[in-house]
């Protein structure tokens, strides 16, 4: 799994993106469709048509460092949406790598215990 810091901000670029698509070309995609800088040391992260790919671009100190992850016999559950960009935290994101839902239901619920006299 990758690692997020404290303080990253994770940006997922909703829709399919072309996975030919290397460092040069993902942070043009940051730049112009997220409209975001590719060098604040966020997390940018795309997925293929297919939802069996996905890649994590993010500038670290001196220079890009890229992620990929490919399923084999899985889909991610990439979010739909009209937007091009949605923020999530970082448990979302481990979330998301591992199969799973951005949204996960409570394991448990709060009971409320009255004192009864």
């Amino acid at each position: 799994m990758i690692a997020v810091p404290a303080g990253t901000r994770v940006y997922l670029a909703l829709g399919a993106t072309d996975m030919r698509k290397s460092i040069n070309g993902l942070s043009v995609l940051v730049e112009t469709r997220l409209e975001q800088s590719a060098l604040s040391g966020h997390l940018f992260v795309f997925c293929n048509r297919a939802r069996t790919i996905v890649k994590a671009l993010y500038w670290d100190h001196n220079g890009f460092c890229l992620w990929q992850k490919r399923l084999e016999a899985e889909r991610f559950r990439w979010p739909k949406s009209k937007a091009e960009v949605l923020e999530i935290d970082p448990r979302q994101l481990l979330w998301l790598l591992s199969g799973l839902e951005l949204e996960q239901p409570r394991s448990h619920r709060r009971l409320r215990y009255e004192k009864i006299l």
